[in-house]
């Protein structure tokens, strides 16, 4: 009997988005009187246990993160100004009390009290242990060992940080500029990209308006030939938001004050110590261990670019150059591809029409999960945030069906710039899934993807580039970690793993965008609905390994960057530290691209190490070796191994962070993972 997933999605609630400015604002303020009356009553508890104090303080972050992670999330995608900046105040109010909660002593001694009660008892359900034990290690870490007049101080360099990463963040949400450039300075960029571009009059000289969102700015960095241009969309793009780089040097140096108050030598110590690599000096070995075995490749892949820039000009009747500029990197990266590999990326993306490849996508994760997403073609008023967003219910267990049939939550897209959102590409988690208090109802999450895609216009739907698709796929793979996950607590649902494991699952995802069968299967004609041919697709992957070494230097120039900010250890060397400086100089020895000794601010806008990401960029790296190491153990043979899907839904997806990553990834693979995939995969494709 074929299921009607329909009529069974119409049963489930959802979340609703119609808050006014007026509602975040009495939203916000509910939110802060009930943490503080859970904390209040938590405090009176002499006695602790599981029951007087857990559930309550589960019962509360339970019922009230969806609405606290509705309320600040739009000012990430509020098509209203006014919301936009509703939400930013309601989140920096948010933020504000919690971190009045987090640092109260009384409550940190009923919770180490119940910690040392149960810590040695066996008959502890394992993920409430867990909690127990990562909610005394977060007050430790907070610093309520410490003396009162040091927590005060804290305190106020909590609250000074959580305000400067709330304007950092708003700064580049609200971005707004643009250059402006003739038809004749845009040559090379395709036709239907400058059709979009606004047009302005400058000096009776119509010109078009380049912003800094995606869609506008890849293209002229990727296809513009007049070297002038693409320097001048580099160099601005890299210095917008300037008021940036003074509140990011303000936050190093309060989190300098705040790592020394806590009683540890730098941030770095601080932060790492709850992550997988545990100290500065893992991460610094394994970052320059890597750049070792980078820089000559890299070197070789700069000689390759230069001589193969110099035929390029010479065929244009230019002047030869003996520099590889940072604002050649894009262009002749796609240019080298399309003529050594005949890697057309244009034609390429004639074969992935935006809904009907993420219709296919789709239908990839329903096949390798046994899961299934049903698109709700006509949202319900208040049903989504704008009227671009597509909302989907999922389901798990298909191939079983009744009983074992299980829905497991909402997602929602949103995949086309509009003024004011956010302009990367992101997964948002907003409502956690959970155990009801009776351990047997559950709560299902709520996850979005945030992406930046080209608008499809009359004559033609958007088209997505290849590493668009493979962005697409990145971000799912967040999605669907987040939909999976059955944990007990909300906080362990999901991605709320060690950062520095976060990004595996979806980077491991990444590996079937260059899987021929995959590829094809993806594919379809915007025109003809015919999939990609083999000669097309063959050309693509060979061009997989293609000045990986540069790309690999670049993503080591960021995790370098971020790490000198954070391992200063000495008040000499904060007052030393200048960030513009460590920052070009840093990208000029790291990435091995010439700036022209053009100083930039591209740390501006760097908003991973503003909040969030801070002292673990490096994760991206080295969540790689974990992502290759699984991806090799288990899929490379048979990419579709449905068997082995399952596990890894089961042993990784499922149990989010309720239990160590680490015994994890053994229990899956069968051994400690190693780095021998990632490093085949890095260097195997430039023997």
């Amino acid at each position: 009997m074929t299921t009607d997933f329909i009529a069974l999605a119409s049963k489930e609630s959802y979340p609703l988005w119609n808050h006014t400015v007026e509602d975040l604002e009495r939203l916000a303020n509910q939110l802060v009187n009930e943490e503080k009356e859970t904390y209040d009553y938590i405090a009176t508890i002499e006695n602790p246990t599981i029951e007087n104090v857990v559930k309550p303080y589960a019962r509360y972050s339970h019922k009230n993160a969806l609405l606290e992670n509705q309320i600040t999330f739009y000012q990430y995608v509020s098509a209203s100004k006014d919301l936009r900046d509703a939400s930013t105040r309601a989140e920096e109010q948010l933020e504000q009390a919690s971190i009045e909660q987090s640092l109260r002593v009384d409550v940190f001694q009923v919770f180490n009290k119940l910690y040392e009660s149960i810590k040695d008892e066996n008959d502890i359900e394992p993920e409430t242990k867990r909690l127990v034990d990562k909610v005394v290690k977060y007050y430790k870490r907070n610093g309520l060992a410490l003396p009162e007049e040091q927590r005060e101080e804290i305190k106020r360099l909590k609250k000074e940080l959580s305000t400067l990463s709330v304007k950092f963040s708003k700064n580049m949400n609200e971005e707004k500029d643009f250059i402006l450039f003739t038809t004749e300075e845009l040559a090379g960029v395709p036709l239907d990209v400058v059709d979009q571009y606004e047009k302005v009059e400058e000096d009776g000289v119509q010109k078009h308006k380049m912003t800094f969102k995606y869609p506008d700015l890849h293209p002229v960095l990727k296809h513009a030939t007049n070297q002038e241009t693409r320097k001048r969309a580099f160099i601005a793009n890299q210095n917008k938001c300037p008021a940036n780089a003074e509140i990011l040097d303000t936050i190093i140096r309060t989190r300098f004050e705040l790592a020394k108050k806590l009683g540890y030598s730098t941030y770095s110590e601080y932060v790492l110590e709850d992550r997988m690599a545990k100290t500065q000096k893992n991460v610094l070995d394994f970052l320059y261990d890597l750049k070792s075995k980078l820089v000559p490749l890299g070197q070789k892949e700069i000689a390759n670019m230069k001589e193969f820039k110099n035929k390029d000009l010479t065929a244009r009747g230019l002047e030869q150059q003996d520099k590889y500029y940072i604002w050649d990197s894009n262009f002749y990266n796609e240019l080298l591809l399309e003529k050594e590999y005949k890697v057309d990326n244009t034609k390429i993306s004639e074969y992935f029409p935006m809904d009907a490849t993420i219709d296919k996508m789709l239908g990839f994760y329903e096949t390798l999960f046994d899961m299934k997403f049903v698109r709700i073609d006509k949202p319900a008023d208040g049903a989504t945030w704008h009227e671009d967003v597509k909302q989907f219910a999922v389901y798990q267990n298909i191939k079983y069906g009744e009983p074992k049939l299980e829905f497991m939550g909402w997602i929602y897209f949103d995949l086309h710039p509009r003024e004011g959102k956010y302009s990367h590409a992101a997964n948002f988690g907003i409502g956690p899934g959970y155990l009801d208090e009776d351990g047997v109802t559950r709560h299902t999450p709520v996850t979005t993807l945030v992406c930046n895609f080209t608008k499809p216009t009359a004559e033609k739907p958007s088209l997505l580039k290849h590493d668009e698709v493979t962005t697409f796929f990145h971000e799912l793979g967040h999605g669907v970690h987040n939909i999976l996950s059955k944990t007990k607590y909300g906080r362990f649902h999901g991605t709320h793993v060690e950062r520095d494991f976060v990004e595996t699952p979806s980077q491991m995802l990444e590996f079937w965008t260059w899987s021929k069968n995959e590829l094809r299967n993806l594919s379809s004609h915007f025109q003809t609905g015919e999939p990609i041919n083999d000669e097309l697709i063959d050309q693509l992957i060979k061009s997989k390994h293609v000045n990986t070494g540069l790309f690999n230097l670049r993503q080591l120039h960021f995790g370098l960057f971020d790490m000198k900010l954070h391992t200063t250890a000495t008040k000499e060397e904060l007052d030393e530290l200048d960030l513009t400086k460590e920052w070009n100089e840093m990208r000029d020895e790291i990435a091995l691209v010439d700036s022209d000794h053009i100083p930039t601010k591209g740390y501006s806008s760097f908003g991973h190490i503003a909040g969030g990401y801070e002292s673990g960029y490096y994760g991206y790296l080295y969540s790689s070796v974990y992502s290759a190491d699984i991806y090799y153990s288990l899929f490379k043979k048979d990419p579709m191994n449905v068997e082995n899907g399952i596990r890894y839904r089961d042993i990784i997806l499922k149990r989010g962070g309720s239990r160590e990553i680490i015994d994890n990834l053994v229990e899956l693979l069968g051994r400690q993972p190693n780095s021998d995939a990632f490093l085949e995969e890095i260097f195997g494709g430039q023997q």
